[in-house]
């Protein structure tokens, strides 16, 4: 049965329906797998397993009828985000505040979700405020990462990422405005899509009594195939149900079925964020089998505007749409130490404070400058179908939970490299509202995984999706940790 319990969310789905499985049956696979792995993981720290057991008898009770038409998720095993409200389970974010509070409804992706046939099961681990690159928190643990348990899964979704890899659940949804979806997903070698600004409805992935959407996040899936990763795209789409009164998403197809003739520009590095050659080589043996396959690749076509200007516009706006979570003490404090800042001083550390103590003037400057850029992604996408780059510096960090994120170091081609520095790969797309698609593409020489981060044009979520389904197809699929795979 660990080929069923690596197989895809597709891939179940028709075995459900073709009666080659039945959904208690595979239910009890998944929870078996849990018990099993799950201590060394801690990945799925929130279960539901009565509620989902009853839906399973309820799944197979339903084939049974003449007629019935089963959703395009139907019976499948899930979890999802911590910070997703589900009606009954906690939504504490790591904060021990919330330990005790209890959802009283669903967010709107699990709605969806559930109505495409989904049998949620538990919810997967985060950082405090889904705010890091681990995912530790002090209600429910550390998370590790099933490639090598002494590493990080990534953040903020690193337990969704853990738990696929490892093959504990079959699909999983979480948020981004950080590369909170892409970074675990390259970490632990599984597929994760960062949806276009505003197509997928973030109500319920929130702070208890929180409903205004964030600037800059979005919720997508996480999945061990980017055909999985549209399937749930697509049975998640469209705005909440008041915004729905008046508008619909529909997104472009993507209008190739092969690599021949597809625009592909490629850029492995940059020097406002130095990648690894670990990372970096992958990327560009891709780019190459690209060409051969039929691809036009540059690596040397890029966006018309300043990089460097846009990683700090990225952390400023950033910085500003996360600083509502800050209590009254720390803006004083941050306030404080604006006053002493250098102009000169583009540390991230800097460019923090500059963000969580913006005045209204200096955000709109920031947003008009967003916008310009927005505009030249959109030139460049005339020329180029995608663009190929890294998802974060490095292969998965060894956990390391003391000081400051901008305090830790990774190590970047033998020199030491702030953590939050490879924020530049996340913000790159993510301040202009683009979808990125993060695909496994190899493992590096220290045996982990490597993903590449695919960005298309604003709401080409199919293209990217599709670039993806095509290297999963004919160049590197998902390949299962090795310690797991039995």
């Amino acid at each position: 049965m660990t080929d069923v319990a690596f197989a895809t969310a597709r891939q179940l789905a028709r075995m459900i329906k073709s009666r080659k499985i039945g959904c208690e049956e595979l239910l009890e696979l998944m929870v078996r797998r849990v018990r099993r792995h799950d201590h060394s993981i801690n990945a799925v720290v929130v279960r539901r397993l009565a509620a989902a057991r009853k839906t399973a008898r309820e799944c197979d009770n339903a084939l049974r009828r003449r007629g019935f038409r089963p959703g395009p998720l139907f019976g499948i095993p899930a979890t999802i985000k911590e910070s997703f409200d589900v009606a009954g389970l906690p939504t504490t974010w790591g904060l021990t505040e919330f330990a005790g509070t209890r959802a009283r409804t669903n967010a709107v992706v699990v709605d969806r979700l559930l109505a495409a046939g989904v049998n949620l099961f538990g919810k997967s681990n985060v950082p405090v405020m889904l705010a890091d690159w681990q995912s530790f928190n002090p209600v429910y643990g550390t998370t590790n990462n099933p490639w090598d348990l002494a590493r990080t899964p990534g953040g903020s979704s690193g337990g969704a990422a853990a738990a696929l890899a490892a093959g504990l659940t079959a699909l999983d949804y979480g948020s981004d405005i950080g590369a909170s979806i892409r970074n675990p997903a390259h970490y632990c070698g599984v597929y994760g899509h960062k949806p276009t600004y505003g197509i997928v409805s973030g109500r319920g992935q929130a702070l208890p009594g929180s409903v205004a959407q964030p600037d800059i996040a979005v919720v997508g899936p996480l999945a061990r195939s980017a055909f999985d990763l549209e399937t749930a795209l697509l049975a998640t789409l469209g705005p909440d149900p008041v915004d729905a009164r008046g508008w619909r998403v529909s997104l472009p197809k993507a209008g190739f079925k092969s690599f021949s003739g597809l625009r592909v520009a490629v850029m492995a590095t940059h020097p406002t964020a130095e990648v690894d050659d670990a990372v970096q080589a992958p990327i560009l043996a891709l780019a190459d089998t690209l060409a051969r396959l039929g691809a036009r690749v540059s690596t040397s076509a890029a966006p018309a505007f300043d990089c460097h200007e846009a990683h700090s516009t990225y952390i400023r706006l950033l910085r500003f749409a996360t600083a509502g979570r800050l209590s009254e003490r720390d803006t004083r404090r941050f306030m404080r130490e604006r006053e002493g800042l250098r102009a000169r001083d583009r540390s991230y550390r800097a460019e923090m404070v500059r963000g969580v103590t913006l005045s209204p003037a200096e955000w709109h400057a920031l947003d008009e400058a967003r916008h310009h850029m927005r505009l030249a992604w959109d030139a460049f996408f005339r020329d180029w179908d995608v663009l190929l780059c890294p998802t974060a510096a490095t292969t998965a960090f060894p956990q390391m939970q003391q000081g400051e994120r901008w305090e830790r170091m990774i190590t970047v081609n033998g020199r030491p490299q702030p953590s939050t520095t490879q924020l530049f790969w996340a913000g790159f797309s993510g301040v202009c509202s683009l979808p990125s698609t993060v695909a496994p593409i190899a493992l590096a020489e220290d045996g982990l995984p490597v993903g590449v981060q695919i960005v298309g044009p604003q709401y080409g979520d199919l293209t990217t999706l599709r670039v993806a389904q095509l290297i999963e197809r004919e160049i590197h699929a998902f390949v299962p940790p090795p310690a797991f795979a039995g």
